[in-house]
């Protein structure tokens, strides 16, 4: 159980992305009043949560109406996760958890960024989504496993919400080394989760055995 709890924080540690949603946070909201950052702060983790939540829910039963079996999503989502993986080992300037330049453009002239972009597509993106579908898809037949990936997700969105709200003060004593460094550590883990993800889906799909 707790190597379940650990793979399911990390995973969504991994691909929500809390340090990285606390920089731009901060480059958002340079001059706004400290109470109007936590109202912001506050909704965007809210709104992302619930997304998630129903992801990780409800995702799986409409894959099971498209035809979508367990290991095929295992698979795919293997495949999505160690490309954001690997984008957060090499910190790519096209990476995941980047805005494009008019999703940027956009924001910078929102009054409230809580829905887009911090809500999603930074927080509730396409990778946490599919950790979500695809950690329920493990935990099938095991409540207790499901359980715990909520819990897990629960954990992560308020450890985001605190980075948030203090997202000024830690992008002035952290830096940017010591952001990259994590963000660097955080996808190592998760490029071995996602190839053991996809090693599972191919296996469990008999199309090729894995193993002696």
């Amino acid at each position: 159980m707790i190597e379940t709890a650990l793979r399911a924080f990390t995973t969504f540690f991994a691909t929500i992305g809390p340090v990285e949603a606390a920089v731009l946070f901060a480059t958002l909201t340079p001059k706004m009043p400290r109470r109007a950052r936590a109202a912001i702060a506050l909704r965007a983790t809210l709104i992302a949560s619930a997304i998630l939540l129903v992801f990780t829910l409800f995702g799986q039963p409409l894959l099971d109406e498209l035809g979508v079996t367990i290991p095929a999503l295992q698979t795919a989502g293997g495949i999505i996760l160690l490309l954001i993986a690997l984008d957060m080992i090499f910190a790519k300037p096209t990476s995941a958890f980047k805005l494009t330049q008019p999703e940027d453009e956009e924001a910078q002239k929102k009054d409230d960024i809580a829905v887009f972009p911090l809500a999603t597509p930074l927080l509730a993106g396409p990778g946490a989504m599919s950790a979500g579908i695809l950690l329920a898809a493990n935990a099938t037949g095991n409540p207790w496993g499901l359980a715990v990936a909520l819990a897990a997700l629960g954990a992560v969105m308020a450890i985001t919400l605190a980075l948030l709200l203090l997202s000024h003060e830690l992008n002035n004593v952290i830096g940017i080394t010591a952001q990259r460094v994590l963000m660097r550590v955080f996808g190592i883990l998760l490029a071995g989760i996602a190839v053991q993800a996809a090693f599972n889906g191919i296996g469990a799909s008999g199309l090729v055995r894995l193993g002696g």
